[in-house]
């Protein structure tokens, strides 16, 4: 019975995404304030619901209830609770409803903190969520209904895929999906501004901070997505430029840029049209990742294998919504009236050229990745486009624009002087330069680019601090004037502080794998294997009975000049349910960098084929993706964005209240 109340849950949910949509918009074109404000009753009814129908699921999976289609091909009764709670969004079904339930959260948390939002716009962008909550939701019960029973029940489920019970999963795609589905409530406010042909420094403030939570959960997703990938596959590697791992990459390169550039316009009043083609572009490119992951087209670790009908379906609803959009955009862009004016040399000069690096990089990984997708689907002809590609093309551009923060960051708004901030960065740049001869000295015929990343991550880091230190100790202020002034500054700035030094923590942590060593041998029970600074020897294997798997680890000491360092038990966890092996890598974190074992099935003559590295300083990576997302945190914490945006004196300069026209 639970499971048919799930069933009508997203019926009820469909029809008021549908009312959603409807009647606030036709409200908003006959300034009529009742049907406007039907936008927050059907956005909260309609979360309501879609969480009911995710909480049967739910239900069903964590009661193994096997008479349910979906609960049988992904759980087992045998599987620890917590797979099985994460196996409600480990398949197609479960994680469209997912990204449903989020889509209709932000519409929720649009209507019940929005109140200081004029009503037309906030009408407006709950409608345009409640068009894109209908659609999904028409998917999800046409094609991918979750809720499909089985008669006779099965005695057992198939098992959840084995790759993906493990921890992460139940951390990874709920952030991911925050942050992919969080910038739909930045595309439907830009829908809104687009529609009523108005849009400001107001408008910026309002959009902000739903911008800079989708923007924290995007990095966290992904950050936590590249660790999983690390620690789960067994291959040793964080990142290899797949196309899913793209479709994650574009949508954040997008809405990094947005958020850089909807400061240009909070402060500035500048770069309307840009600001409104990023958030559709950063909406766009969540919908294409939903598309490529669902449709079949790439074999991915990270994809759903489905039928072709369901990713024909899901590049319908990409199509209409992108194609409507960009028409929406050439149709209305031209009457929105530009802002302010900047110096070329200025933050926002700065910012401009920020987002010129981040737009053109994303363009390189979108080339990069459809072209071969593109190019198999119209001839045939399969080709491969690998990180050489991408790190040449992409990753260039990154390091350049990375290079270029502290300048962004420390110059002033409107007009700057880059000779001063030269000087201010002087310690900053030194450090750079340092770094990278002694890494050139010490590594002499080793990698290039690494020590040029590993300058360029302390450089930012000393520019991010050296610009603080120049705010806080100004006119070399006492401590008690220097704390004083640092608790006056606004959260923004010590969130964008945080974020870049975290950039600058992240790309070091990346630099210093190139300095990294590799062993792939067959390893002997009692011969020690050099790997980086340690010795790591084998001394036996054991078996491991798990819940609904069979595990066969091998134990392995680690020295150091002799000395004992730790111990650890790669193993490899056969499913017998699903057929499948998987490997679980051995992990020490040693130092800020890891060791890392991964072992193949036992050869016949006993040796036991092994994969070691050691990554100096790897957790740099994760470290400073945290920093990133906390820097997002205090900037969303900034009481500017909690108390709203002032109005200008000015006739025309600032959104229009409720039932006033703004064309």
């Amino acid at each position: 019975m639970i499971v048919e109340a799930g069933h009508y849950a997203l019926t009820l949910a469909l029809a008021l995404s549908v009312l959603q949509f409807a009647l606030p918009f036709w409200g908003a074109r006959r300034g009529d304030v009742t049907l406007m404000r039907v936008a927050d009753s059907a956005a909260l009814g309609q979360f309501l619901f879609v969480g009911l129908a995710f909480t049967a699921l739910a239900y069903a999976h964590l009661t193994s209830d096997f008479s349910v289609l979906n609960v049988f091909e992904n759980s087992h009764s045998a599987m620890p609770a917590i797979y099985k709670f994460s196996g409600v969004w480990g398949n197609h079904e479960g994680s469209m409803l997912l990204w449903s339930s989020i889509l209709a959260l932000f519409g929720a948390l649009v209507a019940s903190t929005g109140g200081g939002l004029p009503l037309r716009l906030r009408a407006d962008a709950l409608a345009v969520q409640g068009l894109i909550g209908a659609a999904f939701l028409v998917f999800i019960l046409k094609t991918s209904d979750p809720f499909v029973r089985l008669s006779p029940a099965p005695f057992e489920g198939r098992d959840l895929n084995p790759i993906l019970q493990d921890p992460g999963l139940a951390i990874h795609p709920p952030l991911l999906y925050i942050g992919y589905v969080g910038f739909s409530i930045v595309f439907s406010f830009a829908a809104a501004a687009l529609v009523e042909g108005r849009i400001d420094a107001a408008w910026a403030r309002f959009v902000r901070p739903y911008a800079l939570i989708a923007w924290s959960f995007l990095t966290l997703g992904i950050a936590m997505g590249s660790y999983w990938a690390y620690y789960t596959l067994g291959w040793g590697g964080f990142w290899f430029w797949d196309p899913v791992e793209n479709a994650s990459l574009m949508p954040w390169l997008a809405g990094t840029a947005f958020l850089h550039s909807v400061a240009v316009m909070e402060k500035r009043d500048a770069l309307k049209v840009w600001t409104i083609f990023l958030a559709i572009l950063a909406f766009s490119f969540s919908l294409l990742g939903t598309f490529l992951v669902r449709s079949g087209v790439l074999t991915s670790v990270h994809a759903f294998a489905n039928d072709p009908s369901r990713g024909v379906a899901i590049l319908i609803i990409l199509a209409a919504f992108i194609a409507g959009s960009l028409a929406l955009f050439a149709w209305r862009a031209p009457v929105l009236k530009q802002g302010g004016l900047f110096a070329p040399i200025s933050r926002e000069g700065a910012l401009v050229v920020n987002n010129l690096f981040l737009t053109s990089a994303c363009a390189a990984v979108l080339v990069g990745t459809l072209y071969p997708l593109a190019l198999e689907q119209l001839t045939g002809a399969k080709i491969s486009v690998g990180p050489p590609f991408f790190n040449m093309s992409a990753g260039t551009l990154l390091l350049a624009t990375t290079f270029l923060m502290p300048f962004g960051f420390s110059l002033s708004w409107k007009r700057g002087d880059l000779l001063g901030v030269a000087q201010r960065l002087s310690v900053a740049l030194a450090g750079g330069v340092a770094t990278l001869a002694a890494l050139l000295a010490i590594t002499r015929g080793g990698p290039v680019l690494a020590p040029i990343a590993a300058a360029t991550a302390v450089f930012v880091m000393l520019g991010s601090v050296a610009e603080a230190f120049a705010r806080v100790f100004r006119g070399r202020a006492k401590l008690g004037v220097a704390l004083h002034r640092a608790r006056g500054l606004p959260l923004s700035f010590w969130g964008g502080a945080l974020a870049h030094f975290g950039v600058g923590v992240l790309l070091l942590g990346l630099s210093a794998t190139g300095f990294g060593s590799e062993a792939i041998v067959a390893m002997r029970p009692g011969l020690p294997v050099a790997v980086g600074p340690y010795n790591v020897t084998y001394e036996r294997l054991m078996s491991v009975p798990g819940p609904n798997y069979q595990e066969t680890a091998a134990r392995m000491k680690v020295t150091l000049d002799g000395a004992p360092v730790t111990t650890l038990e790669p193993a490899r966890r056969n499913f017998g349910a699903r057929r499948m092996a998987t490997s679980q890598a051995g992990i020490a974190t040693l130092h800020l960098g890891q060791l890392y074992i991964s072992i193949s099935d036992p050869s016949p003559d006993g040796s036991l084929p092994t994969r070691l590295y050691w990554k100096p300083l790897v957790t740099l990576i994760w470290l400073g993706a945290l920093m990133m997302a906390a820097g997002g945190a205090a900037s969303l914490a900034d009481r500017r964005l909690r108390i709203g945006a002032p109005v200008r004196a000015k006739a025309g300069a600032g959104l229009a209240p409720a039932g006033e026209r703004l064309a």
